[in-house]
């Protein structure tokens, strides 16, 4: 009985800012993976695209997203506030949701994803600075398994929801885009209303958070971290080819989104034990653990079979996000300097964002030219580049 009391004091413990962060991502995942766990079908059997296509139009979109995230970050830690750009950040994603319903065309819909990404990109170094800012240190851990938990709840709710629309709707993509506008406006509503920003020393003379002096003050550590985050994101490559897969498996296409709602649901059930166990195990072998899952899932997705052999591989994609997402925040939060936390997530980001452009791109043309079991190949083989990468890390990080 012990375990689960001690449980529910850490929860308790938790402050209610990240409580709330932790809802309006919630609300934001249900919104967006409504759209993102059906627009890989739609674009290829309804507009008519390619899976090169795809994985172009997935890569510039999430790497958009991170590397506008060094920017948010370091005007976050200029100005001294985070608040007015998260929500900012939340309201333009919002409303990109309308052009996905209205699209005829593959530009508007890359115009569309920019747009949404865009918006995830201003929001996510200041909400994860945030996050830091409200959180008590020996808290850290759990603070952001938790949001990161309750995000990926939304994650998966929202192709459950798809799914039950497809169903209800005779596979009508476009009223599934529209619904999903819905939990997006209150998302922004909630942050709006519910979240009362930390206060903060006032700073007389502000310093430019990107001159030299000040990135130098980031550590060898921090830039060790960037590497290995960059090295990752080459590992993991964008979750649509998780869906084309599923397609390919002999999966029913209003029954895909059904594979993200089972990815997610493990990945929420994972974020907040192992951002809990972050806070008492060494960061460099948890994560060293998570990369070991994810070549394991690499490997399983380039067997060509039943769809139940697709879904141990997905489910190991799963347990690698939950282990991986919430920890590399904390290792970067654990290095930074409180002042530079915004500008050291937007860099982390940045070098993150170029290593998903190149993955995704890679990953669809490997699928068009050689078939998708090369991508997952790929994939494993980058990510015994990140073990190598993790091995040669210097004591500072082996000690995080």
């Amino acid at each position: 009985m012990g375990d689960p009391l001690k449980r529910d004091s850490m929860l308790r413990n938790i402050p209610k800012g990240v409580w709330v962060l932790g809802l309006v991502s919630m609300l934001m995942d249900i919104s967006s993976e409504m759209i993102h766990s059906l627009l890989p079908l739609f674009m290829v059997t309804t507009l008519g695209m390619s899976a090169l296509a795809v994985g172009l139009i997935e890569g510039l979109a999430e790497s958009v997203a991170l590397m506008i995230k060094v920017f948010s970050g370091v005007l976050s830690d200029y100005i001294g506030k985070r608040k007015g750009l998260t929500v900012f950040g939340y309201a333009l994603s919002a409303f990109s949701k309308p052009f996905f319903a209205l699209t005829t065309l593959g530009s508007v819909v890359l115009g569309a994803r920019l747009m949404d990404r865009v918006g995830k990109g201003i929001r996510g170094a200041p909400r994860d600075a945030l996050v830091a800012d409200l959180s008590p240190p020996e808290l850290r851990g759990a603070s952001f398994g938790l949001r990161q938990s309750l995000d990926t709840t939304g994650a998966f709710l929202g192709p459950l929801i798809a799914t039950g629309l497809m169903l209800l709707l005779a596979n009508d993509f476009r009223m599934v885009f529209w619904a999903a506008f819905i939990p997006a406006l209150l998302a922004v509503l909630l942050l709006v209303v519910g979240l009362r920003e930390p206060d903060r020393k006032e700073v007389t003379k502000r310093s430019n958070p990107i001159r030299r002096e000040n990135l130098a003050r980031m550590g060898v550590a921090y830039w060790w971290i960037v590497a290995i985050g960059a090295a990752f994101s080459l590992a993991r490559f964008s979750e649509a080819f998780l869906v084309l897969k599923a397609q390919m498996s002999g999966v029913p296409l209003a029954l895909v989104p059904l594979v993200m709602v089972a990815m997610n649901f493990i990945y929420s059930l994972c974020a907040y034990p192992f951002g809990k166990l972050s806070d008492r195990m060494n960061h460099k072998r948890l994560l060293a653990l998570s990369i070991v899952v994810l070549l394991c899932a690499d490997l399983i997705l380039s067997v060509d079979g039943h769809w139940s052999v697709m879904l141990v591989g997905v489910i190991l994609w799963g347990v690698h996000m939950g282990m991986s997402q919430g920890l590399l925040a904390t290792m970067v939060a654990a290095v930074a300097p409180a002042e530079l936390r915004g500008t050291a997530f937007g860099v982390f980001n940045l070098a993150s964002g170029v290593a998903v452009l190149f993955a995704c791109v890679v990953a669809g043309g490997l699928w068009d030219g050689f078939g998708a079991a090369y991508t997952f190949y790929a994939g494993a083989c980058f990510c015994v580049l990140t073990l190598v990468l993790l091995r040669m890390a210097p004591r500072d990080v082996s000690s995080l």
